[in-house]
């Protein structure tokens, strides 16, 4: 039953979440009594959206032109970011900033006219998930569905950031053109100035030393958070894969409990029913029983003419 099944989505996705769970369940219980239980087990694993991505859905639906040009855009700003265009990137950054806003107003007036009340409504919730679908080709395409079930967002959003630049020469040792091959003048402890090419070359070699110690404090230092960094990132990777097993644990008990529920109400819909179908027949029981017991009276009074009429003859 596609048909059925797109009519119901439409509905459901395009409708204040508070009708969301009445409107799966009577679409539910309407596939079990047609016998497509098919139908009804898809339509049970259908999720609850957030009200941020019910107003997302509402523009998908409502205003498809819109998440086109958003889709057109998105690919512009990610063209521009990869070949570093600078000027061009600012531009569309503008341009993502502003229509992000216009979709944000749309997205609003469709939500208010569906009858949400406007100052419930989670716009900055509603803006980041535009945001992120600029940025995210995946988050892109699952706003485009119209069957988002929550918020998103995108934290690495932004211009492409300026290379890091090191300048590369013949080695560490290698010689500042720039530097004089005279002696370096001193001044001496009676205050003249005094050349002492030795010592000028001592405090060449040592100020070569620290700055090749420096350095090496510096890379020591880079690789030890570089370290660092990378054991929070594996940790926070693994917290990652945690939560996703726990929201995907959750969301699989929430479908469990969700389709228990259906199928009680379903079972109390078969249940009523049949209560109903039994109070009509003993409604029908008791009238024959009176029908009867009418005929019953009648025959016996009848019996008792024709015995009276007998007893006269003798």
């Amino acid at each position: 039953m596609p048909s059925v099944i797109d009519d119901v989505v439409r509905r459901l996705y395009e409708e204040p979440p508070d009708g969301f769970v009445a409107t799966r369940a009577a679409a539910v219980g309407e596939a079990r009594a047609a016998g497509d239980r098919e139908t009804a087990k898809r339509l049970a694993a259908l999720k609850k959206p957030t009200v941020a991505a019910w107003v997302v859905n509402l523009l998908v639906r409502k205003r498809p032109d819109l998440i086109g040009e958003l889709v057109e855009l998105s690919g512009a700003l990610r063209a521009a970011q990869r070949e570093l265009q600078g000027d061009q990137l600012r531009e569309l950054s503008q341009q993502r900033r502003a229509f992000v806003s216009a979709l944000v107003t749309a997205a609003r007036k469709l939500a208010v006219a569906a009858g949400a009340g406007a100052a419930k409504l989670p716009m900055g919730e509603v803006e980041a998930t535009l945001t992120a679908a600029l940025a995210d080709p995946e988050i892109a395409e699952q706003v485009q569905t119209g069957r988002l079930i929550r918020a998103a967002a995108y934290a690495g959003f932004g211009e492409v950031p300026r290379p890091r630049l090191r300048l590369i020469t013949g080695g560490e040792d290698e010689v500042d053109d720039d530097e004089p091959d005279a002696p370096v003048p001193i001044r001496g402890a009676e205050g003249r100035e005094e050349t002492e090419p030795e010592e000028a070359t001592r405090e060449a070699a040592a100020r070569e030393a620290r700055e090749r110690a420096a350095r090496e404090r510096r890379r020591r230092e880079a690789e030890r958070r570089r370290r660092e960094l990378q054991r929070e990132l594996s940790a926070a990777e693994a917290g990652e894969r945690r939560a996703d097993d726990q929201l995907t644990r959750a969301e699989s008990a929430e479908r469990d409990a969700e389709t228990l529920v259906d199928d009680l109400e379903a079972e109390l819909a078969e249940l009523e029913r049949r209560r109903t179908e039994a109070v009509a027949e003993v409604g029908r029981r008791k009238l024959a029983r009176r029908t009867a017991e009418r005929e019953a009276a009648a025959a016996r009074r009848r019996v008792g003419d024709v015995q009276a009429a007998l007893d006269d003859l003798d």
